[in-house]
Order: structure tokens, then C-alpha cells, then sequence
């Protein structure tokens, strides 16, 4: 393969020395649960997002079901998000007994429409969950209401910004995760939570262990989620690298987007945003065809997401979701295309992903 979708390797060989230094001091602590290395990121983390907490927790699945949690949303309440999504997004909102509201997507921006969140409200509206899709801030500011809560699905936006805010401060409380993919990443599985509520910081601080409020004493049902103290150390390593690979990811974003928006449509960064780029996603009529050539000539293109949520047999058969609900994330879920985008690209692959994308459309 000439361009792989990631390089996973490439990114975490640089740091292999600091790693096993980290590994060392881990090791001689006797730290690995709760220690303090997940402390000073905690730490680092709240300051590099601009808010007073994080909590570091299991994955940014948990990360969604324990802030929900934190919210005190269940059996009974609603939950507005986005249908053009990846499957956890929806999946937490029913791990916690709550129906699932969608409301479409900008064709654009693929992100939730405030007017379509608007005339999702009902009485059992607990929370809105907008997803700040492959990078970029969705508008928050215009999808609050009174008395309902706002919970960011940041899992691929580490970074980004809304105007002067970083995604993870625009809520009530965020969720991010840490995958191996991710723009910041783990060696495993991780994630976090960000808020600027004391209260709700302390909820998740009992939920993720087991409801402890101390030693051996429970209030409740909760979690065993923590992030682990290794994961924290190697995290803490790249955290101090994530502004200059966010700047490279837009710099190469801006090569795809000079090159190839007199043939496809190429991603809009609203006015104001900092889009941060985790995917780079185009939108063509000839999606399936053009991915078959790109796979052909090594290019590795990914599709997110082929399948709305709506259309999704846990939502079909449990809420009676059907097909021709959500035009827009349905015709999305049919065009999108994403080309590889990863900070250790080498300009030369960059060049022949253009190069390959042209050559199909004849250009």
C-alpha cells in the first residue's frame, strides 16, 4: 500500500525512548491505577482545553455513558444527536435507558443542524449531543436551551476551536477519546472528560469507581473506567506535540483542498472555527466508484459512515426509525469519502493521493 490510512508506527517510534522511561518510573512507583501520572494529566489536559476538570476514564465510549450518567439522564428521557455518526455516539445514549431524537446534518459541515435540534425538542428532552464531526466544532451556542444540557462528543475534534473556545469548554461537559487513531492518541485504549462544573466533575470522579465516595463505602451503581497510569505517561509525551500536528494536518488539508474542489466537494471550515482535520472528507456522486480506483492504485480511503444511525437494527427495531427520516444524513452516508490524513504523511504521498483523485475524474 503506497498510502496507508495511518502510521501508527511511524508517529510512536520517535517517541519510543520516553515511553520506556516513562514504563521505568511507573514500574518503581508501583503507580498504576489512579496514580500520579493520571493527576498530571488530568492537570495538563484541563489546561491545554482552557476548563477546570478532566477526568481521565477507560475510552470514549465510557467517557459519553458516564458523563450521560453524571447528567442523571434515564429510562424515560430523550437524547438529541446526530444520525450521521459512529455507532457509540447512540449506543451510550441506550446503555443509560434513554431514547436516542435525531435531527439532520448540514450538508456541509455534516454536522447537527440548531434548527433541526430546534424542532426535535419535547418535553423529555434531557440533553443535546452534538458531535464535532472529523475535526470540526459544531455550533453549540445555538443548540442551548433552557433547562437541557449540552454533553460534546469531542472523540475527534481534540484541539479544535470555536471561535477563542476549544472544543470540550463550548458545553456542559465533553467527552473525548484517546484511540490509537486519534489525533491525540493512546498505545490502547483511553479517554476523558472535560467540564467546567464542580459538581459534575465529582460525579464522574465516584462513577468511574465503582460510585466510591470513599474507601469501601458506595452510593450508587457505577463503573470500574480509569484511565491507566501508562496511558497517561504516553499521553502526556504527545499532548505537548498535538498543536503542531493539528497544524500539519490543515496544511494538508489546504493542498487536497487547492487541488481537488474544482472536482469534488471539499470540507467548509466555518468562519471562526479551527477545524483540526481528524478525517479529511469529500463528498462525490461517484463515491463507491472512486473508491475502488483509489484502493486499486494503493490509496487506503475510508468510508464514515456508510450506515446512518437511524438505519441501524438496534434503532430500527427498538424506536421504529425508518428510511427517508434524515435526507441529509442518508444522501451523506451515500457520498462521503475520506482520504488519508495523518501528521507523518510524506509529501510525496500527499502529492499522489491528488494525483490519483485527478487522474480518475480524467483532470
Amino acid at each position: 500500500m503506497k498510502v496507508p490510512p495511518v502510521n501508527l508506527i511511524k508517529q510512536n517510534a520517535r517517541f519510543k525512548r520516553e515511553f520506556l522511561g516513562s514504563l521505568e518510573e511507573l514500574i518503581e512507583s508501583g503507580q498504576f491505577v489512579l496514580g500520579e501520572e493520571l493527576k498530571r494529566f488530568e492537570k495538563e489536559f484541563a489546561t491545554f482545553l482552557g476548563v477546570k476538570h478532566t477526568l481521565g476514564v477507560g475510552s470514549g465510549t465510557d467517557a459519553l455513558v458516564l458523563s450521560l450518567r453524571a447528567l442523571d439522564v434515564k429510562r424515560g428521557d430523550e437524547v438529541i444527536t446526530t444520525p450521521f455518526t459512529f455507532y457509540a455516539t447512540v449506543e451510550a445514549i441506550m446503555l443509560v435507558g434513554a431514547k436516542p431524537i435525531f435531527a439532520d446534518i448540514d450538508p456541509e459541515t455534516f454536522n447537527l443542524l440548531p434548527e433541526a435540534v430546534e424542532e426535535a425538542l419535547t418535553s423529555k428532552t434531557k440533553v443535546i449531543l452534538p458531535v464535532h464531526l472529523y475535526g470540526q466544532a459544531a455550533k453549540v451556542e445555538e443548540m442551548r436551551f433552557d433547562g437541557i444540557a449540552v454533553l460534546e462528543d469531542a472523540a475527534q475534534a481534540v484541539g479544535a476551536r470555536r471561535g477563542e473556545r476549544t472544543v470540550g469548554s463550548l458545553g456542559d461537559v465533553a467527552a473525548f477519546s484517546f484511540y490509537p487513531t486519534k489525533n491525540l492518541s493512546a498505545l490502547g485504549d483511553g479517554g476523558a472528560i472535560s467540564t467546567d462544573s464542580d459538581i459534575l466533575a465529582e460525579r464522574i470522579k465516584r462513577l468511574r469507581i465503582h460510585c466510591q465516595s470513599e474507601k469501601y463505602v458506595h452510593e450508587g451503581i457505577g463503573y470500574n473506567s480509569r484511565l491507566d497510569s501508562l496511558q497517561a505517561a504516553f499521553l502526556r509525551i504527545k499532548l505537548k506535540y498535538l498543536k503542531i500536528w493539528n497544524e500539519k494536518r490543515r496544511e494538508i488539508a489546504q493542498t487536497y483542498t487547492e487541488a481537488l474542489r474544482d472536482l469534488v466537494q471539499t470540507p467548509k471550515e466555518l468562519e471562526g472555527n479551527y477545524h483540526v482535520f481528524h478525517q479529511y472528507t469529500i463528498r462525490t456522486e461517484r463515491r463507491d466508484e472512486l473508491v475502488e480506483y483509489l484502493r486499486q492504485r494503493g490509496v487506503a480511503v475510508s468510508v464514515f459512515y456508510p450506515v446512518p444511525m437511524h438505519l441501524q437494527r438496534p434503532l430500527r427495531d427498538r424506536f421504529g426509525y425508518r428510511k427517508g427520516q434524515f435526507p441529509e444524513a442518508e444522501r451523506a452516508a451515500k457520498e462521503v469519502l475520506s482520504l488519508p490524513i495523518y501528521p507523518e504523511m510524506d509529501n510525496w504521498q500527499v502529492e499522489y493521493v491528488v494525483e490519483s483523485v485527478r487522474s480518475f475524474f480524467g483532470r
